[in-house]
């Protein structure tokens, strides 16, 4: 079995921030602090040629919640050619903050690019989140809560995400396979160091906390943004299930809403597939679509 830190990534050490670099500086900004919380709340934005401004995706790592950093992501040349913005965000692990830190981070880096985005070349109107994992949980979660408070991101991407705490290990079960990581209900399980108490012993509370439980709690009706969404069939660590779940949560909440989702026969969790042309190239479609213009968006 692997362990919890083995299994999820690199510990990313805490760098000083300088001070925000404005226009000029071509064609990154890296090291920015986004909020005062933690030498963790930095983020880079890598940006398309030309004039700008640009549309952008707020892309989050995973890493379990307790490691990752954002230069283990990839930057990908399909996005940048479509003439959208690529930033990589840190956010506060579980060992030094719990939920709902994570979401508030992220939240404070959307916040940082729509408010400063004359002075980043962005366009403060035309922002996707998305993550990896638990990147995913974490960039779903700031969209619901920014559909709550009405200002909802232009779209939403989900890359093997767990979305329901309280069912992973269920799910993992169904699968038939090998189980390659602790148990989520474990007491020392990432999900359970995260939120502070024993998905097992908790149960439904662990379900409430997060994206599926959160829109099924919301007035039907309520309009939701486009969502992208891909998971290995695979995938031992976080059951291609979660997904499944979340996009049934999507339609229960907004039947009209945009969807791009799909599953990758005989991927794992972050296997090759995830990085290949194909999928980066259907990604950067998408967003190309939805971070249009509103009046140039059909369909």
């Amino acid at each position: 079995m692997l362990t919890r830190r083995l299994a999820l990534g690199v510990l990313a050490g805490g760098m000083a921030a300088p001070a925000l670099a404005l226009p000029g500086l071509r064609p990154g900004l890296t090291e920015l602090a986004y909020a005062p919380d933690s030498p963790r709340n930095l983020l880079d934005i890598h940006r398309p040629e030309g004039a700008g401004p640009f549309p952008a995706i707020l892309d989050i790592h995973g890493g379990g919640f307790i490691s990752g950093d954002k230069r283990q992501l990839a930057v990908p040349r399909q996005i940048l050619a479509k003439g959208i913005a690529v930033v990589r965000m840190n956010y506060r692990l579980s060992d030094q903050a719990r939920w709902p830190a994570q979401q508030d981070d992220v939240l404070a880096a959307a916040a940082f690019l729509q408010t400063r985005a004359a002075e980043l070349g962005l366009q403060p109107g035309r922002l996707a989140l998305g993550g990896r994992s638990a990147g995913a949980f974490m960039a779903v979660s700031a969209a619901i809560s920014m559909v709550q408070a009405g200002r909802p991101p232009a779209a939403v991407v989900n890359f093997y995400g767990p979305m329901d705490f309280g069912s992973m290990d269920k799910d993992i079960a169904r699968l038939g396979v090998k189980v390659q990581r602790l148990p989520a209900d474990s007491p020392q399980s990432v999900e359970s160091l995260l939120i502070g108490y024993a998905v097992g012993d908790r149960r439904e509370a662990a379900t409430a906390m997060g994206p599926v439980g959160r829109l099924d709690a919301l007035a039907k009706g309520v309009h939701l943004p486009p969502l992208f969404s891909r998971h290995g069939t695979a995938d031992t660590i976080v059951s291609v299930h979660q997904s499944e779940h979340l996009r049934d949560a999507w339609r229960r909440v907004d039947p009209g809403a945009a969807m791009d989702f799909a599953l990758l026969q005989g991927e794992g969790h972050g296997t090759a597939g995830f990085s290949s042309d194909r999928v980066l190239g259907d990604l950067a479609g998408f967003l190309s679509h939805w971070l249009r213009p509103a009046a140039s968006q059909k369909g």
